[in-house]
């Protein structure tokens, strides 16, 4: 106040007193917030690099999250080709089964054929031929026949599969494949009337359906290995990770189709079995895939190794930039605590000063 009119001693302790309330109150915002640059008049330049370097440490904790998305991504993709591996191995297993299954004929017991019957009797009548699981063939005889060896000519080389032999008056049926088949219609009078069906053949096409079945599994599981809606197992699914905020530093990684039919494996028919040689080269196939398998489970291998890589660099460097941020802007709360009690200890010290300053105008009154 303009009118109120203070010694030289009370104004100087007046002036302490505020410098030492405002330091006070600056102290004890830095104590309660932990922070001696809280806003950019506290300091511009620590202010505004602290945030600088906070802002990107924010950015790359983003990137940090994507890292770890793509990680788990190949981790699918790894262990999607270890899974798939194991049955590839399951399918050559299935063929080494099938090597040790000797393949023995089918055949039917002998039919005599008479010779006795007229043309009308012969011409023109049908044998229906039936092998394994594949189609009917029937067969329209065109000619009278008169012996075993005139039925074998008319048959022979007309159903794919079928051996006809003849000994005497009497013929056979034989099919090397060892499936079951049988034969039946009207013809040669009653002789090869009834039905003729025989399952005394060994033959391969259970590991052929097992086989096949593998194939399935296959297929089904490079469907399923996907992760964060990315499949690294089929073709045209590709992963891409940045590991910078500018978006220059990057890897990208390719999808590998790994179904069946990308790894060169097809299903199998029951004649691809019925040799060695057929089985053999099945699993030279098993072979490829595997060998195509453990080159993509490297390739996949070297991009995690390079993801993890980046993700323990990129912590690091998060670490960094928010301990430098820290730097500039956190109060050291021990110096702080220092700070305020002695700032207390001033302000009573002030106090007592201002006090003893106001004696020396009180002696006055005692000259009235």
């Amino acid at each position: 106040m303009a009118d109120v009119v203070l010694s030289g001693a009370m104004r100087s302790n007046l002036l302490s007193m505020q410098n030492t309330a405002k330091l006070l109150d600056q102290t004890q915002q830095r104590v309660a917030t932990g922070l001696k640059v809280s806003s950019a008049i506290d300091n511009p330049q620590s202010f505004f690099t602290a945030q600088g370097l906070n802002n990107r440490a924010s950015d790359l904790n983003t990137l940090l999250d994507s890292m770890g998305l793509a990680v788990q991504t190949l981790n699918a993709a790894s262990q999607g080709i270890d899974a798939i591996q194991k049955l590839v191995q399951q399918a050559k297993a299935t063929a080494n089964q099938a090597l040790q299954t000797t393949v023995t004929a089918a055949t039917s017991s002998s039919v005599v054929v008479p010779t006795d019957y007229s043309t009308a009797a012969n011409s023109g009548l049908t044998l229906t031929f039936k092998i394994g699981d594949n189609a009917s063939t029937s067969i329209t005889l065109t000619q009278n026949v008169t012996s075993a060896g005139v039925l074998k000519t008319a048959l022979s080389g007309q159903v794919s599969g079928l051996t006809v032999s003849t000994s005497g008056g009497q013929i056979k049926f034989s099919v090397a494949s060892g499936d079951n088949f049988t034969v039946s219609g009207t013809a040669v009078g009653t002789a090869v009337a009834a039905k003729v069906s025989t399952t005394n053949g060994v033959n391969r096409n259970k590991q052929v359906d097992d086989y096949n079945a593998l194939l399935d599994q296959i297929d089904q599981l490079a469907t399923d290995a996907s992760f964060n809606g990315i499949n690294l197992l089929q073709s045209g699914s590709n992963l891409l990770v940045n590991f910078n905020e500018r978006q220059t530093s990057k890897l990208g990684v390719n999808g590998r189709d790994t179904s069946s039919t990308g790894l060169g494996l097809t299903k199998l028919d029951y004649a691809d079995f019925e040799t060695n040689d057929g089985v053999k080269a099945a699993q030279a196939l098993d072979d490829r895939a595997m060998a195509g398998l453990r080159t993509t489970a490297t390739s996949f291998a070297s991009s995690l190794s390079v993801v993890q890589s980046r993700q323990d660099f990129t912590k690091n460097m998060i670490n960094t930039l928010q301990t430098g941020a820290s730097g500039l802007t956190l109060a050291d709360t021990n110096e702080e605590g220092a700070n305020l009690l002695a700032l207390q200890t001033r302000q009573q010290l002030g106090i007592s000063a201002l006090s003893i300053a106001n004696q020396s105008q009180q002696s006055i009154l005692k000259l009235f």
